[in-house]
Formats: C-alpha cells, structure tokens, sequence
C-alpha cells in the first residue's frame, strides 16, 4: 500500500452553449449542450488507509463533508465494489461554486477515476459514469474526458471536434444555485433540438443566460463590459462568463484591462481532460 498521495486533475468545463429542450414529469430538463474543458482547476490528492473510512482532509467552509460530492463519489464507489479500503483526500480548490464550470461534478468524477485504479477495482468507465450521473448529470463527461455534444439530461455524450481557443473566464461576485435557475418559471424550455451536424457554436446561445442577466447585476454588468472586447457567453447556470480569442496574449491584454477587483483566469480550451494520461501514469495501491 502506498504511504504517499497520488495527486490528480480536477479541471472545468465550459458550456460552449446550452439549449434548454423540454423537461420530464420528474422535473430533469431535456438539453443539448457541448463541453469542452479548460487547462485550469482544482487538484485532488489520495492515500489508501486500511480502516475503510472515508476522511477529506480539506473540508470546504460551509459544505459538510458527508455532503461534500468527493465523499459521497467515494462511498458510492465503495458500496459498489464491495471494497472495504478507505482513503485520506486533500483537495486544492481553485474553481469557485456556483460559478456553472462543474467544479463539483469534476470532483466527483476524478475520485471515481483514481479511485478505481488507487483501490485497483478495475470498474469499466461506463460503470464509473453510471455512478456518476447518479451523483449529478455533469459527472460523466469528466469520467469520460472527452470534449462531447451531450443530450438527454447531460448524460448521452458523442465526442465532437470543436476549436480550442484561449478563454478569458471571468467570474463575478455571486454564486448561483443551479436548481434555482432550472426552476425559474421564466426559463425557456422549448429550445428546437439540433443533430450533432448542424452543430454551429457561433450561431448556437445559452437559454439561462437572459435569465441570470437580469436577476444577477453583476453578470448584467460584467457581460457587456466583455462583448466591448470579445464574443462572450454564459456557461452552464453561471455565473462565470467565457469570452474566446484566438491566442494566449489576446485573452491576456482584455484581463489585464478588467475593472479593478474582478476575478479571473485564461485557460486553453482541451480536447481531453489531463486525468486520462494521469491515470495512466500513476501508480496503483
């Protein structure tokens, strides 16, 4: 058994765009959207204990750990394995809630992934996703780590070759709860679905992004600051804004220029989460 950590990506995902196509009796929406991820986002680190106890060692303010989607990815792998190892977790958060880059979900996902090799359960990743989606519908595709064309509730994915620009992410002042915008009675809903053929990004819109402006000041303010400079949308439930160059020092001198205070980062758009040559790199238990 190793004694040391084993440290794995937790990157985010961006919405290229997001269309709200109906919702089902029990209340999940029906959407189509493309994620793809960024170079930029938390850090997990593992170390197998024996006493089959799950212990994040980072808690995050305000979330109780047995809240926590690490520790409930965790138990659940557990339960489904049979597997009576425990594991010591240490996480590095850099992505803010409630910001619609799939911090939590991307959590999740990479404590399925190294988990599964750490504890060698040898689940298959369509196993690994179907624990995932159980956790939240944005789980699997970071189990799969793959840019995707996703449908259903998020859970249907076809990978999909899009560009990678640099992105400016900037991330207003607010945190936004996803089931509170899902359940806005002012959401659109009807959004006609499109084939993975007739996929055109630019010509494609988020349906929660009129919604957020206009509950959310500082998203209203901070989108039309960024359209001055680049085209710039909403990804996810918000409330963090994506604004896409062609290079590295594009994104740069627009951030450079941002009203004082505004938090920000410039990632690169990937084809492929890190984590899949990680695991491939990393050692077992």
């Amino acid at each position: 058994m190793t004694t040391s950590f084993q440290r794995f990506s937790s990157v985010a995902k961006i919405n290229r765009f997001l269309h709200i196509t109906g919702q089902r009796k029990n209340g999940y929406h029906e959407l189509q959207t493309v994620f793809q991820f960024l170079d930029f986002g938390d850090y997990l680190e593992f170390r197998t204990n024996n006493t089959g106890e799950i212990n994040l060692l980072t808690p995050i303010p305000g979330v109780d750990n047995d809240s926590n989607l690490i520790v409930k990815a965790a138990k659940s792998l557990q339960q489904q394995a049979n597997c009576s190892l425990g594991v010591d977790i240490k996480l590095d958060k850099q992505l803010p809630m409630g910001g619609g880059l799939g911090g939590g979900s991307s959590n999740a996902a990479t404590t399925l992934l190294a988990l599964n090799k750490i504890w060698q359960l040898q689940l298959t990743t369509d196993t690994l996703a179907e624990l995932g989606v159980e956790l939240g519908a944005d789980v699997p595709v970071f189990v799969r780590g793959f840019t995707a064309f996703a449908e259903g509730i998020g859970e249907h994915l076809t990978p999909v070759d899009i560009d990678s620009p640099w992105f400016l992410v900037t991330i207003p002042e607010c945190s936004i709860s996803t089931a509170a915008i899902f359940g806005a009675k002012d959401l659109p809903r009807n959004t006609a679905k499109i084939s993975i053929e007739d996929v055109n990004i630019a010509a494609c819109h988020n349906d929660c992004e009129n919604l957020v402006i206009k509950l959310y000041p500082e998203v209203a303010k901070m989108m039309a600051w960024l359209l001055e400079y680049a085209p710039s949308r909403l990804t996810g439930t918000g409330a963090c804004i994506f604004s896409s160059f062609d290079d590295k020092q594009s994104a740069l001198t627009v951030q450079s220029k941002l009203p004082n205070g505004v938090k920000s980062f410039v990632a690169k758009g990937l084809a492929q989460s890190p984590i899949l040559a990680e695991l491939k790199n990393s050692s077992k238990c």
